[in-house]
């Protein structure tokens, strides 16, 4: 979500009739379609850039912060309409998704978005590029290097899978029955299940997220094997 508004904001800033600034930035002002998010009333957008005499005449208010802009040559507040897109990006979006599930090596890049345009240090072409870096990451799997090789531990089954049913609970699972998280690989989905004292085997499905991730169905007892010439299911040695 936070990665399709920066796309979208990134092109309201470059666009063809100049920076565009959403006055009515709020997040009912949004819909998901297709994966992407759009924009659904653009009655209160404005490519206007607040004129000034000095730089005492672009002040950038909002409730809780006040941010201090350049005055242009030609007489216009430098930035304002990309940087009101990109604070509101922050309020009201980044610091409620963006501290929330990601994989604890990727948090500090995070950490950093959030600060960074919390305090208007980034423009949108910043953000696009720190959020496709974390994207790369994510997706490559160049995150997990360095850890301990834990899939040695487990027991493979080919042709098997479990039949998914109510089971232990974590978060943030894509199923409201048990536990089903993306990974990368098999040994993530290894180092996943290790941290987690009820797990006692995996499943990498052949479900796929919108980044091509697989996801794995994680589970603490091993009734109702069913063939699947596609699965693999991965069991605790211990």
């Amino acid at each position: 979500i936070c990665l399709s508004l920066v796309k979208l904001l990134f092109y309201l800033a470059h666009s063809p009739l100049g920076s565009i600034a959403l006055l009515d930035f709020q997040p009912r002002q949004f819909v998901m379609v297709d994966g992407n998010l759009k924009v659904t009333d653009m009655d209160d957008a404005s490519t206007e850039e607040l004129s000034c005499k000095g730089d005492s005449d672009c002040t950038l208010d909002f409730p809780t912060k006040s941010f201090p802009l350049k005055c242009s040559v030609a007489g216009k507040c430098e930035g304002m309409n990309e940087k009101k897109n990109v604070f509101n990006a922050y309020r009201y979006f980044f610091t409620y998704l963006l501290p929330h599930s990601a994989p604890l090596a990727l948090r500090p890049l995070l950490s950093d978005i959030l600060n960074a345009t919390g305090d208007l240090r980034y423009g949108i072409n910043e953000t696009l590029a720190a959020f496709e870096k974390v994207l790369h990451l994510y997706q490559s799997g160049l995150y997990l290097q360095k850890r301990p090789l834990l899939l040695k531990d487990y027991i493979s089954l080919k042709g098997f899978r479990t039949v998914e049913g109510e089971d232990y609970k974590c978060w943030p699972s894509y199923s409201h029955l048990g536990c089903l998280l993306s990974v990368h690989s098999a040994e993530e989905a290894a180092a996943i299940c290790n941290s987690q004292s009820q797990c006692q085997s995996f499943t990498v499905t052949q479900q796929r997220t919108w980044t091509g991730r697989p996801l794995a169905l994680f589970q603490s007892s091993l009734t109702d094997l069913i063939p699947d010439p596609n699965a693999v299911l991965y069991i605790k040695q211990s």
